[in-house]
């Protein structure tokens, strides 16, 4: 049997969640009422009901994100919503706290239980400890090299995910307390105030100024589409897209683009895709035009880069060109192309973006005519200034005007018979999902003159679109008699519309999902439990007393302790500026300093694991 690959999308609501449907996701993953890690995105059950109706006509699978720590006094309200979860037709449940794995085997709930990127999934033993808790899958960290993802895939039998194209945390995901430090408001429970997208000066321990006010934590957006097959090799196999925040051109886009590539790995013999259909038409995928902060591989080959997003946290775009000529209004002004860019085409409405100085000032083009912009004033613009397109406009239109088309491949196989009764059409569908319909129709009673072009009319006129099927004609005859029934075209588009309202009747057959099922746990003892392990309530409490762990500590939001690892990360601000030891041999690794409005923050440097802290000042 093929090894199975999932496309997995994003969607701040249902309707974001069917174009990603559209688009070739094999699921898409999107929050319920309450408890999803990211406050702006909820959605309300029958709209979770909707979603998952229509994933259903493609085998497609929807799972609901509940993956924020839970207080004693949402617990109660936490048990209703995975009662109300299942019911509404979800495929899985993505978890944060543990509590959740007690509730399920209580409740009876039958879901599978995914265990959130927000568990910090880093080693071998961690994989261990989750999968014994009962959970079918686990979505990794993304700072996580090949080599580590195999001693990982080896070490446990439940399906990997990885996170391949968006937004990156800059630190290990879930355990991030920078927010909730400075703001009280908590990336684990879903209100991140995304502090690493913040301007900091960077100040050795002297205190001399290093880096004056840039994104310092701050990082590129992720790019694997080409590292698919790679990943699969190494074991994974649902390759998840971020943005629950994004708009729905973002969702399209990043779908349509990463489909396209897992198709060319699903050959049918080593991998197939998770469910069914194929997308046609439509757009022309481009990554580099929607929302990006630059791209990066980050660790996947076990080495470091650039990984900084350098002078802007947000999205710049394209680079274009350099600003050539502006008028003394600011009004008016002309680009120089860039390198590679030389048949750029700027249209009305196209948004543009420069650096200067430490900030980032975007403006729309009201005319463009060749590479003559017409806007509004833009104070700050200058000559030489290099422009970038965050908007491109026409591709915006086109993505909306034109969606491509997912359709469910229908084979038939049809026999002609002359009966005592008149003509009939004897047909067998079979849908590329295993649905299997045989089925007579009347044909009337007048033969056709000519049988060769009435074959040929049947056959081109059944091999047609009715719904979400794409019908194809694998063979078409008649039976000893040799008569061919004389058919008009509206006769068999019936036929085609009739099969088509047949295979709706019936649900479609669907790739199996892994699920362990629900039992109290029996895993390893977990030595200790810290701040780190995020426990916040009581059921999550006497979850680790049960496999013998010390707690050490309850989550930080709770407790706030003195001296707290803010952050741990692979990202290395000293490797980004050339000062690690590896790369000036006689540099001492000690502690930097970063500044942002009078608030401190103490980077340490753990050389032995190759990792940076962030703590508190």
């Amino acid at each position: 049997m093929p090894g199975q690959l999932e496309l997995l999308a994003p969607a701040r609501n249902c309707d974001i969640g069917i174009a990603a449907i559209d688009c070739g996701a094999d699921a898409v993953y999107i929050a319920g009422p309450a408890f999803g890690a990211r406050q702006a995105a909820g959605n309300g059950i029958e709209d979770i009901s909707r979603l998952c109706g229509y994933a259903r006509r493609f085998g497609a699978r929807i799972f609901i994100t509940l993956n924020t720590i839970l207080y004693d006094s949402e617990t109660d309200r936490a048990r209703k919503l995975l009662h109300e979860i299942e019911e509404a037709g979800a495929d899985a449940v993505i978890v944060q706290d543990l509590s959740l794995v007690t509730i399920a085997a209580e409740e009876g709930i039958r879901l599978p239980l995914h265990a959130s990127t927000q568990c910090a999934i880093r080693t071998p033993e961690d994989a261990v400890f989750y999968e014994q808790l009962g959970f079918s899958r686990l979505v990794l960290e993304r700072q996580l090299s090949l080599e580590q993802i195999r001693k990982i895939r080896k070490a446990v039998s439940c399906e990997l995910e990885f996170f391949v194209h968006g937004a990156l945390c800059v630190c290990y995901s879930g355990q991030c307390y920078l927010s909730e430090m400075l703001a009280g408001r908590s990336a684990n429970r879903g209100a991140c105030i995304q502090a690493c997208r913040s301007r900091y000066d960077l100040l050795d321990s002297s205190g001399k100024l290093l880096v004056k006010d840039r994104p310092l934590l701050s990082l590129k957006d992720l790019n694997l589409k080409d590292r698919l097959s790679d990943l699969a090799e190494a074991g994974i196999t649902s390759f998840k897209i971020e943005g629950r925040l994004k708009n729905i051109s973002y969702v399209r886009n990043s779908v349509r683009a990463y489909s396209a590539e897992m198709d060319k790995l699903a050959d049918g013999k080593k991998y197939c895709r998770a469910s069914f259909g194929t997308v046609s038409g439509g757009f022309t995928p481009d990554v580099g035009k929607t929302f990006n902060r630059g791209y990066t591989d980050l660790f996947i080959d076990g080495k470091r880069g650039k990984w900084n997003s350098a002078d802007a946290a947000k999205s710049m775009g394209e680079e274009i060109g350099t600003v050539s000529y502006i008028n003394r209004e600011k009004t008016l002004l002309r680009i120089t192309p860039a390198k590679g860019m030389q048949g750029l085409v700027l249209r009305n409405g196209d948004g543009f973006a420069f650096v200067s100085g430490s900030e980032v000032t975007g403006f729309r083009g009201d005319i463009c005519e060749g590479l003559q912009v017409r806007c509004k004033k833009i104070p700050g613009l200058h000559v030489g200034a290099r422009l970038y397109r965050n908007l491109d406009s026409a591709f915006e239109k086109e993505m909306e005007k034109c969606p491509p088309v997912r359709e469910i491949r229908v084979d038939l196989h049809i026999i002609f018979r002359r009966l005592e009764s008149g003509f009939s059409s004897d047909v067998t569908a079979e849908s590329e999902d295993g649905r299997k319909i045989s089925a007579r129709f009347a044909a009337g009673n007048t033969a056709a003159e000519n049988k060769e072009r009435m074959l040929g009319l049947a056959a081109g006129q059944l091999s047609r679109h009715s719904g979400c099927y794409s019908f194809h004609v694998k063979s078409i005859d008649t039976d000893n008699a040799g008569e061919m029934p004389l058919l008009s075209s509206s006769a068999l588009n019936n036929i085609r519309r009739q099969l088509a309202e047949r295979l709706d009747s019936m649900p479609c057959m669907r790739r199996p999902l892994m699920n362990k099922g629900r039992s109290m746990p029996c895993a390893p003892v977990h030595a200790a439990a810290t701040y780190k392990d995020n426990i916040s309530n009581g059921i999550a409490y006497a979850l680790y007393k049960s496999l013998g762990a010390e707690i050490k500590g309850m989550a930080y939001e709770k407790e706030h302790p003195a001296g707290a690892e803010l952050m741990r990360t692979k990202y290395c601000i000293r490797h980004e500026l050339g000062l690690c030891p590896r790369q000036k041999p006689g540099t001492k690794p000690e502690p930097l300093l970063l500044m942002n409005n009078g608030r401190r923050l103490i980077l340490n440097f753990d050389c032995a694991a190759c990792e940076m802290t962030v703590t508190g000042a």
